[in-house]
């Protein structure tokens, strides 16, 4: 036996007998069925909504749950102003407000060329340093248009964040990008790392308010949706998609339930398992979530190893995907 699985075998059996002492099922399964059978007893543990309550009882969930991001740029469009959020331990603490032009004309951005910023929730995918002179000494790029954004038909891209023009007047208003003090933007440039980083664009200041118990429903979903998936339950499995869900790609429920059902029939022994989940309430919207986390998937016909996105709904405190990629 490999000395590493001897040491996983060891220390898993160590945590199940000290959490579980008095427990009988979880000896009794393992007594009768071994170690291996024990995971599943676990997965469908992690489903259940009492663990994510006293899992999130000391965890700052006021702007949701983050394990991969550490830094929260928000930009309230009301009020001109791009103010970045710092995690520390477990709380996020507000490090910065930064003055910020916004798009010329107010609203949610629908089409390419209607000078309005988008609201939403986006990442910083690229740092750009040869910039025009124009945009200041460099820009952000941001990853409008998101999943939620195509799925609901808007158009546009190059919404960045950028800075001013250096020796040129300019207007108070963008075409759409945010835009602070060329300072400000190298301030902020050393301050966050943009691979951990979240923006979030909204019509006003970034709300705070406990949502544990939204989130515990979220996470115990989100793990019960994986355990169907996991040991080959399609009914359970399926029930966690919107009848409105349209995937990344185009294709609706109807397809998608034809081809999860060819998926599922094989049979095959899944692995799956989630890392770095973010869950973000979606701005402008009392229901909707932004879910990402990197997912390791390994079958014997396939591998998946990256990250997920989920935009989903909570309704009657269910999950509810509306789309995914």
């Amino acid at each position: 036996m490999h000395t590493n699985y001897k040491r996983i075998v060891f220390f898993t059996f160590i945590y199940v007998t000290t959490l579980f002492a008095n427990n009988t099922d979880f000896l009794t399964t393992y007594r009768t069925e071994g170690i291996k059978n024990i995971a599943k007893m676990f997965d469908k543990e992690l489903a259940h909504e009492n663990y994510w309550k006293d899992y999130l009882k000391n965890i700052d969930t006021s702007f949701g749950y983050y394990e991969s991001n550490k830094d929260i740029l928000a930009c309230d469009k009301s009020k001109f102003t791009l103010s970045l959020y710092q995690k520390e331990k477990n709380h996020f603490k507000l490090i910065k407000e930064y003055s910020a032009f916004t798009g010329k004309n107010k609203g949610d951005k629908i089409t390419e060329g209607d000078l309005r910023t988008p609201i939403g929730v986006y990442n910083l995918v690229q740092k750009l340093t040869h910039v025009d002179p124009f945009y200041g000494p460099m820009a952000f790029v941001t990853s409008y248009p998101n999943i939620y954004d195509q799925y609901k038909g808007k158009t546009g891209q190059g919404i960045w964040i950028h800075g001013v023009p250096k020796d040129q007047k300019r207007d108070s208003f963008t075409k759409g990008c945010i835009a602070i003090n060329n300072k400000n933007l190298e301030s902020l440039d050393q301050k966050i790392d943009i691979s951990k980083t979240v923006l979030i664009i909204n019509n006003k200041s970034l709300s705070k308010k406990d949502l544990k118990k939204s989130l515990a429903h979220l996470l115990a979903d989100l793990y019960a949706w994986r355990y169907a998936w996991i040991y080959n339950n399609l009914n359970d499995y399926l029930a966690f998609y919107a009848p409105e869900f349209k995937r990344f790609d185009g294709m609706d429920l109807t397809q998608f339930k034809k081809y999860k059902t060819r998926i599922f029939a094989k049979r095959e022994k899944k692995h799956i398992r989630f890392t770095n989940i973010n869950i973000i309430p979606y701005p402008h919207t009392k229901n909707i979530y932004k879910i990402t986390f990197h997912e390791n998937y390994r079958t014997n016909s396939f591998t998946f190893n990256g990250d997920k996105v989920l935009i989903a709904k909570l309704t009657n405190d269910k999950l509810q995907i509306i789309t995914e990629k």
